[in-house]
């Protein structure tokens, strides 16, 4: 599960950060990006979502929303979520 979105420490997005902490497998968040029609650019120890607003995750499954408005962070978070605990739950 993930604590409720806060204001990043540099005030230029979002965050969402895994409680209790956890490890995501990003090849298989990847493909359940993917599979959700969204592009990802892997960097290998993080992965950039080109979702609306624009969404890193990072290995430690820190979410971070490049958006200065919390409900379009809100709203994106919601979106994401289900296909992230999907591929970590071993879903499709």
């Amino acid at each position: 599960m993930y604590r409720t979105l806060r204001l990043c420490s540099s005030g230029g997005g979002f965050e969402a950060i895994p409680d209790p902490p956890r490890r995501l497998d990003l090849r298989r968040v990847r493909a359940a990006l993917e599979r959700n029609g969204l592009r990802v650019v892997d960097a290998r120890v993080m992965l950039i979502a080109g979702s609306d607003p624009e969404v890193t995750i990072s290995q430690n499954g820190r979410l971070l929303f490049k958006t200065s408005d919390p409900k379009t962070a809100d709203r994106a978070f919601a979106r994401l979520l289900p296909v992230i605990e999907g591929a970590s739950d071993g879903g499709p």
